[in-house]
C-alpha cells in the first residue's frame, strides 16, 4: 500500500494546484484563432498586429480563440500606439465573449479596455454597451508604460473578474446578472475609428477549476 501513497498523493496535488499554464499563440501562425487576416490582422515579431499608422481603421476588428475558457488566469503582453489627433486611439482583451451576428466583425462580452480614458477599465461590449467598473486613476498612472509593452493578468472564477496591469491591481468586479454566460471566447481587439495599431503577444492561460 505504501508503494501506491506517493502517485497518489503527487495525482492529488496537481490537481489542487490546477491545470499548467499554456500558451495560446505560437507567435508564428494563426493556429487556433480567427479573424480578419486578409486585411486587418498580421503577425510581426511574434506578435499579433492589428490596425495602420498609415490610415484609420475603418471598424472594429478582432482575432479571437476558436476555443471557449469558463474559468481561468489570462496573461497578455499589449501594446497600442496611434494619432489621438486622427481619431479614436482604442484596443482591449475579450474574455468570456461570443462572436455577434450583426455585424459580424463584433464580439460581444466583457473587454479589458485599453486606450486614453480607458486603461483598466471593465467595458461591456456589443451587450450592455457600458463601463462595468474603472480603476483607480492613480493605480493606471503608476502601472502603463504608454507606447510600450504592457502585461494584462485578468483572473475570471465564478461570476469574478479580477484584472492587473504590470502587476498593480486594476479592476475586481462581480457580475450581478446571472442570466449572462460566464464562459466564451478569448479575443483582441483594434477599435475602428483612428490610425492607431494594437499589438499583442506571449499569451498564456492557466485554467481553474
Amino acid at each position: 500500500m505504501k508503494s501506491l501513497q506517493l502517485p497518489l498523493l503527487l495525482v492529488l496535488s496537481a490537481g489542487a494546484l490546477g491545470a499548467a499554464e499554456v500558451s495560446l499563440f505560437d507567435g508564428k501562425t494563426f493556429t487556433g484563432w480567427e479573424g480578419d487576416t486578409n486585411k486587418t490582422w498580421r503577425i510581426e515579431q511574434g506578435a499579433f498586429v492589428g490596425g495602420s499608422l498609415a490610415a484609420k481603421v475603418p471598424r472594429n476588428e478582432f482575432m479571437r480563440t476558436r476555443r471557449s475558457y469558463t474559468n481561468f488566469v489570462l496573461r497578455v503582453k499589449f501594446k497600442l500606439i496611434g494619432t489621438p489627433a486622427g481619431g479614436f486611439i482604442n484596443g482591449g482583451v475579450q474574455v468570456r465573449s461570443q462572436p455577434a451576428s450583426n455585424p459580424p466583425n463584433e464580439m460581444v462580452g466583457y473587454q479589458c479596455d485599453m486606450g486614453e480614458g480607458w486603461w483598466g477599465a471593465l467595458y461591456d461590449e456589443s451587450r450592455r454597451n457600458k463601463v462595468l467598473v474603472k480603476p483607480d486613476p492613480k493605480s493606471v498612472e503608476q502601472a502603463l508604460k504608454k507606447d510600450d509593452w504592457n502585461q494584462y493578468v485578468i483572473r475570471c472564477e465564478g461570476k469574478r473578474i479580477r484584472t492587473s496591469i504590470n502587476g498593480v491591481d486594476m479592476i475586481d468586479y462581480t457580475e450581478p446578472d446571472d442570466s449572462l454566460p460566464q464562459y466564451g471566447l478569448i479575443g483582441l481587439q483594434i477599435h475602428g475609428g483612428g490610425p492607431a495599431v494594437a499589438s499583442y503577444k506571449d499569451i498564456t492561460i492557466e485554467q481553474l477549476p
